[in-house]
């Protein structure tokens, strides 16, 4: 069993994955690092979100973007992250600043809850309705990634490039991960 402390996301139903993060409070800061599109461009990707339940949200996501520093991507992204890619959300429950969930493509959802912790904020990440270890795989190696990212603008400091964060993530998850 993974915690907070190690950064690995752990499987928590035969579906679902869940990820936890400690950052700098206070709480609506974090939410700003979840709803303004200019900061959550720093870690995740930008664009147009309508805070509502049954909102629109449009990210694009360009991994090169996220930090000054650059590092080739691996083979199996190249094109996405040359081009870049956009993808459309709607939100399922929001509850500012302390809890949003949206679809996200695949027919799954991402679930955003924020619980103070004196000074910190512990940020919980679920991700659920994943159809199979190989998309909790793929899925836990960009969100590990992008929730180091987070983790790095929180506390004011500028990233590595994304691939360089990223590096094995996916083989430690493959062998994390229990085979059917």
């Amino acid at each position: 069993m993974t915690t907070a402390s190690d950064g690995y996301g752990r499987i928590i139903a035969p579906t679902e994955v869940r990820f936890e993060r400690l950052l700098p409070g206070p709480i609506e800061t974090v939410w700003e690092f979840l709803t303004d599109a200019k900061r959550r461009g720093e870690w995740l990707a930008p664009g147009p979100m309508e805070l509502r339940v049954g909102g629109k949200v449009k990210l694009f996501f360009k991994h090169a973007d996220l930090s000054p520093h650059q590092a080739p991507a691996p083979e199996k992204y190249k094109s996405l992250d040359t081009k870049g890619h956009e993808s459309d959300h709607e939100i399922t429950q929001i509850d500012p600043p302390r809890l949003l969930a949206m679809t996200w493509p695949k027919s799954s959802e991402v679930i955003f809850e924020l619980k103070p912790q004196g000074s910190q904020v512990l940020l919980t990440v679920t991700h659920r309705r994943l159809a199979s270890r190989e998309e909790m795989v793929d899925v836990s190696g960009g969100w590990h990634t992008h929730l180091d990212i987070l983790v790095e603008r929180a506390n004011g400091r500028t990233p590595p490039a994304f691939w360089i964060v990223f590096g094995d993530i996916e083989q430690a998850y493959e062998k994390r991960y229990p085979k059917d």
